[in-house]
């Protein structure tokens, strides 16, 4: 049981590493933030990773198919458009001939897309849980559970190393919100390199 539940573990540390990787952008990037809307970053990251295996175990190999054809095309198509809009702001900014630095504005819908932009793969994770020996319906629960916790705690370090990193940027916000756009690319490409290949 034990070994079961450190390779739930395992699979959330895993999982989390784009989660990790956007929440350090978001850090960089959003300037806005008081305790309460930074919380809710690796939470809604964190509540994506659980449900989105949740539903992968109960959809079972009905959908496994679709899921596993489609899953890394999505991720990809959502960071692309986030990404790339914090690059086009950024350049937009830092050419602005008034020279002013405009603050980027924390975002409920932008938060709300990389969850699941960065939990999609996790469908394709609960239908490998469904097949996995002493995972049952009762369980589920429990481990989908871990995996949220692993990912909000990941995903909430990120926050804070992300934060004091745009920090030694200061008056540099648009440099942020470009390297953080370049970043969210660079992990939608990841996702569909690995779901082309895979």
């Amino acid at each position: 049981m034990w070994f079961l539940v450190f390779q739930i573990v395992l699979i959330g540390v895993s999982l989390a590493m784009d989660a990790f990787a956007v929440s350090v952008t978001d850090g960089m990037c959003y300037n806005n933030m008081r305790k309460g809307k930074a919380v809710t970053i690796p939470l809604t990251f964190g509540i994506f990773q659980a449900v989105m295996p949740l539903a992968g175990y109960f959809l079972g190999s009905l959908f496994s198919k679709y899921i596993d054809a489609f899953d890394h095309y999505i991720a990809f198509f959502l960071l692309l458009i986030i990404g790339g809009k914090m690059v086009f702001d950024g350049i937009k900014d830092l050419r602005a001939e008034d020279g002013e630095v405009k603050v980027k504005k924390f975002s409920y819908p932008e938060v709300l897309l990389q969850g699941v932009a960065t939990s999609i793969d996790a469908l394709a994770v609960g239908i490998t849980l469904n097949a996995m020996p002493g995972v049952n319906s009762y369980n589920i629960f429990a481990f989908v559970g871990v995996i949220g916790a692993v990912t909000f705690l990941i995903s909430l370090v990120g926050l804070i190393i992300g934060i004091r990193i745009g920090k030694l940027f200061k008056n540099k916000v648009s440099i942020a919100e470009i390297i953080g756009g370049i970043v969210l690319v660079g992990i939608g490409i990841k996702i569909l390199v690995e779901g082309i290949i895979g």
